[in-house]
């Protein structure tokens, strides 16, 4: 009797304390974890911690050191001795880093020196904007110096008006020290303008620190060649995509050896996203995108054995590996990440197969909260293909109930759908709004094998369009969906899908919301930086009548030709700064909403880029979502 009241007792107290869901308030107080390296002797990991400050509308970081088996973590302040410094050549005589330099003439004063305050540009070619930021002429270039007289910097690609790290995202990843001290190895797209803008070609670069003589180590590969690295045994390593003008390619790891260039990944079927070599040299471990998670996998290196390489997947679960920190003995640290937790670091036991959580950055708020099922269904797809779809349930679901539902459109296009944790597109969030979240692993994701990912070029609004109602119809019928309540949601891509659905989905749909979605192919095609992304994805210019890819986009594809088919409200969010996908595509949806006399609202944010990055507009957008499907939904 005694057990039978303690455990009414326990499951009283549960229940009341596991009351309390998601906020969008609470969502921006969790803690950013992102690690920096294992320390030198191996035994500490050290690892920043952001949280935003709403009040400042800004960011703020603290550094922590915890033992790489967990423990109580400590913060500290100076911890770069710490650590492994790779910008330090391997004889710890010289350091490389990158700075800024001014290259071309862009700027009206640039041109004419009297005129210091006017605010004007001048540009002959191309590549005159890109992601968030026009062209002032300067460019990112690597240097190296002394490490005890920095000042006294050696410029290695003086005068070229190339980059190197890659802009926008390059960092410190884009250059590294050759095992001999001797070379400097980097990635750079060394093409200008107008050709710049349509082609992917980046390569690698090695500069001879003797010589001073640079020479393109991988000029023979058209597509992106990135992420150099050097084994233990000092082979020189990179991820590789074969076709220029393609950015989702299959992402290969290649491992160079004297003469002889081995391609580790080329007999798999899947996309490589980062890897690291082993300490011993025999392996490389790497994560990439499978059945909707991202997970760790291993590749041998048999170097001039007659053995072939061979993958192996090593981790399975629903959550997503999104990162490999370094190696503990029989353990691998990595970053984790699920539909309910944002990332934290855990250690991977590679012999017994089990994990270890190490930072518990949120662990005391997620344990105060009702947590969201996810579940895995597999739809077939009008062609009778099997679609792994992600089913999100709000906290304390009750299948008796009936609950609106959202599908989830992904951007990309080709960007895997898996266990992520964002702080926009959060389904932890969405589903303790009282939503149903139904997300799609349409055609065009990685994860499903190549052929998969590859179907959506050149078919942007036929079979994914397809999968993207498969999804929902499947859904739609359980009992607990009310299917006179159905949202569709996305960005980007996905703001594109829902631009498109706006006009086909038959009444299906109660609302809508796109974010930076493309609305006119023709417009976009004339705006966006990258053309080499619409080249391959629709086939080429607007302007060539002979392309019959180009031709049947712009017929069958376009967002604009069925707007007069549009009757379902929709909240249109456009970033100011967004040059992948400008600012015309957001304002003619909404001007073509409110003419048709269609509910509609435009969120603008004058600040932001694709994304919404500052605290605050991450609240208004947070707010202006769930107004607006509290109002139409």
């Amino acid at each position: 009797m005694k057990k039978i009241f303690l455990l009414v007792l326990s499951l009283i107290g549960v229940s009341t304390f596991a009351q309390e869901v998601m906020t969008k308030e609470l969502l921006w107080k969790l803690g950013r974890v992102s690690p920096i390296g294992i320390t030198k002797d191996g035994k500490n990991l050290i690892y920043r911690v952001t949280h935003a400050n709403m009040d400042e509308n800004n960011f703020a970081s603290k550094t922590y050191i915890i033992p790489v088996s967990g423990g109580k973590p400590s913060e500290i302040n100076n911890y770069k001795e710490l650590l492994i410094d790779k910008n330090i050549s391997p004889n710890g005589e010289m350091i490389v880093f990158d700075e800024e330099v001014k290259i071309n003439k862009v700027l009206g004063k640039d041109f004419y020196p009297s005129m210091q305050k006017s605010d004007a540009y001048v540009y002959d070619e191309l590549d005159y904007r890109h992601w968030d930021s026009w062209n002032t002429g300067n460019h990112n270039h690597v240097f190296y110096a002394p490490v005890s007289d920095k000042e006294n910097k050696i410029d290695i690609m003086f005068g070229e008006p190339y980059d190197a790290p890659q802009k926008p995202f390059g960092g410190s990843e884009d250059y590294i020290w050759s095992p001999n001290s001797e070379s400097i190895v980097y990635v750079s797209k060394k093409k200008f303008g107008t050709a710049y803008a349509l082609s992917t070609n980046t390569d690698l670069y090695e500069y001879n620190l003797n010589t001073k003589e640079t020479k393109n180590l991988t000029a023979n590969n058209p597509g992106y060649d990135t992420h150099p690295t050097f084994s233990p045994q000092g082979h020189l390593t990179w991820l590789q995509m074969k076709r220029d003008g393609y950015e989702a390619d299959k992402n290969d790891i290649i491992v160079r050896f004297g003469n002889v260039e081995q391609n580790l990944t080329a007999n798999w079927d899947g996309t490589v996203d980062s890897y690291r070599w082993s300490d011993d040299g025999e392996k490389i471990y790497f994560v990439a995108a499978v059945n909707g998670t991202v997970q760790l996998f291993e590749v041998n290196f048999p170097g001039l054995k007659r053995i072939a390489p061979v993958v192996k997947q090593l981790t399975d679960g629903d959550f997503d590996v999104t990162g490999i920190v370094g190696f503990a003995g029989n353990n691998i640290l990595v970053t984790r990440t699920d539909f309910n937790h944002a990332t934290e670091i855990y250690s991977y036991d590679l012999k017994k197969k089990s994990w270890k959580q190490i930072t518990k950055v949120n662990d005391e708020i997620y344990s105060k909260l009702a947590l969201s099922k996810s579940e895995k269904r597999i739809v077939k797809t009008v062609d009778g293909k099997d679609m792994v779809i992600w089913v999100i349930y709000p906290p304390n679901f009750d299948p008796n109930k009936k609950y609106p539902t959202l599908l989830y459109c992904q951007g990309g296009p080709q960007s895997a759908l898996t266990q992520f944790y964002s702080f926009r597109w959060n389904f932890q969030l969405m589903a303790a709004e009282g939503y149903i979240v139904v997300a799609p692993n349409r055609r065009g994701m990685p994860g499903h094998g190549v052929e998969w990912n590859e179907a959506i070029s050149k078919d942007w609004a036929g079979k994914p369009m397809q999968d993207y109602l498969a999804a929902i119809d499947d859904v739609a019928k359980e009992k607990y969906v009310d299917s006179s309540r159905l949202g569709a949601v996305g960005a980007s891509y996905g703001g594109y899908s829902v631009f498109y659905l706006a006009g086909i989905h038959e009444n299906r749909f109660k609302s809508f919301i796109s974010h930076c979605g493309v609305f006119d192919l023709v417009s976009m095609y004339g705006t966006t930086e990258e053309v080499f992304f619409p080249n391959f994805d629709l086939g080429g210019a607007y302007w060539d009548k002979a392309n019959k890819d180009v031709q049947n986009a712009l017929n069958h594809f376009n967002p604009i030709n069925y707007v007069d088919k549009w009757n379902t409200p929709i909240l249109v969010i456009q970033g100011g700064k967004d040059y992948r996908v400008p600012i015309g595509q957001g304002q003619e949806a909404f001007q073509a909403a409110q003419l048709r006399g269609v509910k509609s609202r435009f969120l603008y944010l004058p600040e932001e880029n694709h994304w919404v990055i500052q605290p605050q507009n991450a609240q208004v957008w947070q707010g202006e979502f769930f107004r607006w499907l509290k109002e139409t939904l």
